[in-house]
C-alpha cells in the first residue's frame, strides 16, 4: 500500500485553473477531510470520474476556494492507484494553501516524478513510456512532441518487446531441456534460432540508426558559427535570434568565448554557437577562446563558415576553411553583400554557398532552406525514433551481445556459451523497458521529472 502524496500539477504562475493532484490508496479519505461537496455527500462517496463542486478549506475550517474535485478509482488511473484532483482557481496562493491543508490532513509532498514512477511500478507504463512523459513535457518542437507522444503510447515498447520475448523463448527452451531431461520437450538446437537471432539483431541495428536523427529531433542541431574576427558572426547570431544577443563592435576579437542561443530557422531548431574569431594571436585569453571555437567546430552537427565578402580572402579564412573541409554538414556564408563583392561563391570550396547581409537579413531565407534540406529527414515522428541516450546505450550493448552470440554460433560453441551472450542482450534490453533495470537507475531517471508529474 502506497502512502498518499500530493502536489500541484500545473505551473506556479497565475493562471485560470490550477490543479492539485493526490494519489494513494487513502487519498479520497485524506482529501475528504478538507473538501465539502455542495450536494452533501462525502468525497469518498462521489461517483467515479465525475467532477463535483464543493468547498476546499483548511484545518481550521476557513475557506480556501470554491472549486471542483474528481475522484478516480484504481486501477483505471494514471498511477494505477486511487487519485483525486482539485481544479482550483489558478492563484499560487490558493494552490499553496490547498497543499498545506492536504499535508495537515495526512498527505505528504510528492517527490520529483513520483506520480509517473508509481505508474511504472504499478505496471501502467513501461520505462520507455515513463521516460517519454518528461520528453513530451520538455518538447520544444511539434515533431519532438509527436515522437514523445508516440513513445508514451507504447510505440518503442512494441518494437522491443517481440525481440525480448523471442530471446526469452530461446533461453527458456534450453533450460527446460537441461533441467527436465525426462519430460517430453522438443530437443533444443541452436541452429533453429540462428535466423531469428540475425533478424532481431538487424531490427536493433535499424533502431540504433535512428538515434542521430532522434538526438537532433530532441535537442536541436548544434550549429557552430566560425570565421576570422570581425566578419559578422555575432551579427548573424543576432539576426537569427531576432534581438541583440551578442555585443557587436568594429573592434576585432570582441567575442572571446562561445555564446549559445536556440532559434528556429525554417523548420529546424538550431542551437547556435557563436565562436571567437579564429586567428593566430599572442593574447592568452583570446587564444583560449580560439581553442574553444575549434572544439565547438569538432562537436557541432553543422558548421556555418562566415567570411567578409567586401574583402579579399585572407590566410586566416583559408585556414578555417581547411578545418571545415572534413565536416559532414557545412555551409559557407559570404557576408556584407551590401558593401561590395570581392569574394565569389566559386572561391569557396563548399557545396552550399550563400550571399547574405546579416545587418538586413538578406539571404537568411535561403540559409533556412539549405538547413532544412540537410536535416529534415524522412523518418516519421511517431515514437519509433530513438531519442534517449541511456536507451541508445542499452540497445547498443544488446546489439553487440547478439553479434557475439551469432559469432559463437558460427564458431560452433556450446549452447551454454552462446546463451551467456543472449542473456546479456536480454539484460541490456530490460534496462530499456524496465524489465531488469536497477533501482539506482530508476531513481536517477525520475529525478529528471518535475514535481507533480
Amino acid at each position: 500500500m502506497f502512502d498518499t502524496i500530493a502536489a500541484v500539477s500545473t505551473g506556479l504562475s497565475v493562471s485560470a485553473i490550477g490543479i492539485i493532484r493526490l494519489t494513494g490508496d487513502d487519498c479520497a479519505n485524506v482529501a475528504g477531510k478538507v473538501f465539502e461537496l455542495n450536494n452533501g455527500q462525502s468525497l469518498p462517496q462521489a461517483k467515479n470520474r465525475q467532477l463535483v463542486l464543493g468547498t476546499l478549506h483548511d484545518q481550521q475550517g476557513r475557506v480556501i476556494d470554491q472549486c471542483c474535485a474528481i475522484y478516480s478509482r484504481a486501477p483505471h488511473t494514471y498511477t494505477g492507484e486511487d487519485t483525486v484532483e482539485f481544479h482550483c482557481h489558478g492563484s499560487p496562493a490558493v494552490l499553496a494553501a490547498g497543499l498545506e491543508s492536504l499535508y495537515a490532513a495526512g498527505a505528504r509532498p510528492a517527490k520529483r516524478g513520483e506520480f509517473t514512477k508509481r505508474a511504472f511500478l504499478n505496471g501502467k507504463l513501461d520505462l520507455t513510456q515513463a521516460e517519454a512523459v518528461i520528453d513530451l513535457i520538455e518538447a520544444e518542437s511539434a515533431d519532438a512532441a509527436a515522437n514523445a507522444a508516440g513513445q508514451v503510447g507504447g510505440v518503442l515498447q512494441k518494437k522491443l518487446s517481440p525481440i525480448y520475448d523471442r530471446l526469452t523463448d530461446l533461453c527458456s527452451h534450453f533450460h527446460a531441456v537441461l533441467d527436465y531431461p525426462d519430460e517430453d520437450i522438443e530437443d533444443f538446437g541452436l541452429a533453429n534460432y540462428e535466423a531469428p537471432l540475425r533478424s532481431d539483431a538487424k531490427a536493433l541495428y535499424s533502431l540504433l540508426s535512428t538515434y542521430g536523427q532522434g538526438r537532433i529531433l530532441k535537442h536541436g542541431v548544434a550549429a557552430a558559427i566560425v570565421g576570422r574576427p570581425n566578419v559578422g558572426k555575432s551579427s548573424l547570431l543576432n539576426a537569427l535570434a531576432g534581438y541583440e544577443r551578442v555585443i557587436v563592435t568594429e573592434v576585432a576579437g570582441t567575442t572571446r568565448d562561445t555564446v549559445e542561443e536556440t532559434v528556429m530557422l525554417g523548420n529546424t531548431r538550431l542551437r547556435l554557437i557563436d565562436t571567437a574569431g579564429i586567428r593566430d594571436t599572442d593574447d592568452r585569453i583570446e587564444a583560449m577562446g580560439v581553442e574553444r571555437s575549434k572544439a565547438a567546430m569538432k562537436d557541432a552537427d553543422l558548421v556555418i563558415f562566415v567570411c567578409d565578402g567586401s574583402e579579399a580572402l585572407t590566410e586566416d579564412d583559408r585556414a578555417i576553411m581547411e578545418l571545415c573541409a572534413d565536416h559532414e554538414h557545412a555551409v559557407a556564408l559570404i557576408n556584407k553583400s551590401d558593401l561590395g563583392k570581392k569574394v565569389q561563391p566559386s572561391d569557396l570550396p563548399f557545396l552550399y554557398v550563400i550571399e547574405i547581409c546579416a545587418s538586413t537579413g538578406e539571404g537568411l531565407e535561403q540559409l533556412a532552406d539549405v538547413v532544412d534540406l540537410m536535416f529534415e529527414g524522412n523518418m516519421p515522428c511517431d515514437g519509433s525514433i530513438l531519442t534517449n541516450a541511456r536507451q541508445c546505450d542499452a540497445c547498443r550493448r544488446a546489439y553487440e551481445a547478439m553479434l557475439r552470440a551469432l559469432q559463437g554460433l558460427k564458431l560452433g560453441l556450446t549452447p551454454d556459451a552462446v546463451l551467456i551472450d543472449v542473456e546479456e542482450a536480454m539484460e541490456a534490453m530490460g534496462e530499456v523497458t524496465g524489465a531488469t533495470v536497477r533501482e539506482d537507475i530508476t531513481a536517477r531517471i525520475f529525478e529528471r521529472f518535475c514535481v507533480g508529474k
